[in-house]
């Protein structure tokens, strides 16, 4: 671009100001172009917003359309100390009366008392999984777990360690007090089948006498090894007068959707009741109705003209936007071939003025004690979208407006179009004044030293005639 040091000293203009105000009248396009950017990032930001609140209606209409929006069912159990109850959705509802003769245990065994780092001798531990009767033991499916004891690591301690490493379905650790130290053997699971039973084969060639590696043996009725702390048993408990027995205490597998916690032996029986929560279906009706709510107050404000004020929404006028709010109102109003209920309004969820949706409590509490007629009113499938239930046709709506080739997606496109053509077209202006300035700089610089000029062979002039009239 032309510049010159001080422009305007030949001729006395102000060339400066005459060319910023040449160059502003060249970029007066821009203030247009200005202000449509700001209208269309406005409508694009609105966009955005209605896209993410269509998003959050299809959601809350996905969770009525299909049966895990219905399915919530709450449990309670009249002593939770001694059975704990919990329940997964499609639980069915029931009445149950326990009783709990007895908890599942893991056998626990205890090696006498022996001095501080005491070496217990060499050879190896063999432990074995199964369950025993009286002093019979009855092998498991698994194999057999050898542990080899070698001479300098032979103390309780590094024999609980070589325990723990072998993974054999036992837990070992030492227990220290003023008599000495004693080792702790337990079984990892409860139940009858997961007892255990420790042979060991003693380097001092004798696996069953009070000294040696033998001390750690386990079986019952053998008086030289560990003793036993705790039979290993199941749990034995009855529902509704039918006996029951499991490994574990807690039962998952016995009742569908129901998983029960055995804690304590009762004394009186337990009443289990299983039943429809009805507050988590009120809870999912009401995220549909405030879903619907938020984007309909969005598109009624972007939409409006303010009489009063004299301003317009973001999208008033557009009527993608205008056609949009009115197909949703238009669903609130729509039927379904679903019995006893056919619209929303039927079962107290109603269109009121502005097109906000409001819940009857007398009408909705009626229609959730028919549950079934309630659910069949947002689940209904018929193949034809006009009659499906309401969840599933507002789900599918929303999806259809979201989709990548939906209404909000191809208005967001065109758009984003329109702010690139509208960044082009800025361009385009501010590089036609940039040319400008330095065209009106150089005309004027030239028009300037021209002057100069003149004014220098004017004075020149008049100096001559001044001479010369003294002559």
């Amino acid at each position: 671009m032309a510049t010159i040091s001080s422009p305007g000293i030949g001729s006395g203009l102000d060339v400066q100001s005459i060319v910023t105000q040449l160059v502003a009248l060249e970029k007066a396009p821009l203030k247009q172009l200005q202000t449509q950017a700001s209208s269309f990032q406005t409508r694009l930001s609105t966009y955005g917003t209605i896209k993410s609140q269509i998003t959050a209606l299809g959601d809350a209409a996905g969770k009525l359309a299909g049966a895990s929006g219905w399915n919530a069912v709450s449990a309670t159990s009249s002593n939770p100390s001694a059975i704990g109850v919990t329940v997964t959705a499609g639980a069915p509802a029931t009445s149950l009366t326990m009783t709990v003769q007895q908890l599942a245990k893991a056998q626990s065994t205890a090696s006498s008392a022996v001095a501080t780092d005491t070496a217990m001798g060499t050879g190896s531990m063999t432990i074995e999984l199964g369950s025993w009767s009286g002093s019979s033991f009855t092998a498991g499916a698994g194999t057999p777990v050898a542990v080899t004891i070698n001479a300098g690591e032979d103390t309780l301690t590094e024999i609980a360690a070589k325990i723990n490493d072998a993974d054999a379905g036992v837990s070992a650790t030492v227990l220290k007090d003023a008599s000495g130290e004693r080792l702790l053997v337990r079984s990892k699971e409860t139940g009858l089948e997961n007892g255990f039973r420790i042979t060991v084969a003693d380097d001092d060639g004798n696996n069953t006498d009070a000294s040696g590696l033998s001390r750690l043996a386990f079986a019952v009725g053998n008086a030289n090894g560990m003793a036993s702390s705790q039979s290993a048993q199941n749990a034995l408990a009855t529902i509704n007068g039918v006996s029951i027995s499991s490994a574990s205490n807690r039962l998952s597998d016995t009742l569908p959707g129901m998983t029960l916690q055995l804690s304590q032996v009762t004394t009186a029986p337990v009443e289990i009741e299983v039943i429809s929560d009805t507050d988590a279906v009120r809870a999912n009706v009401q995220a549909f109705v405030d879903a619907y709510n938020t984007i309909n107050a969005t598109l009624a404000n972007a939409t409006r003209y303010d009489e009063a004020t004299k301003t317009a929404g973001a999208l008033q006028g557009d009527s993608t936007a205008t056609g949009l709010h009115n197909a949703l109102r238009s669903m609130m109003r729509s039927v379904t071939s679903s019995s006893p209920y056919t619209r929303l309004a039927d079962v107290g969820i109603e269109l009121q003025t502005g097109g906000k949706l409001s819940i009857n409590s007398e009408k909705f509490n009626a229609a959730i004690a028919d549950m079934d007629g309630l659910k069949s009113l947002f689940t209904i499938e018929t193949g034809v979208t006009t009659t499906e239930g309401f969840g599933r046709k507002i789900q599918a709506f929303a999806k259809g407006l979201v989709d990548a080739d939906g209404l909000v997606a191809n208005k967001t496109t065109a758009l984003q179009a329109s702010i690139k053509r509208n960044g082009l077209e800025q361009d385009k202006v501010n590089e036609r004044a940039q040319r400008a300035e330095a065209r009106y700089l150089a005309q004027y610089t030239a028009m300037d030293t021209a002057v100069g000029k003149l004014n220098g062979l004017s004075a020149f002039v008049s100096q001559q005639i001044t001479l010369w009239n003294k002559s």
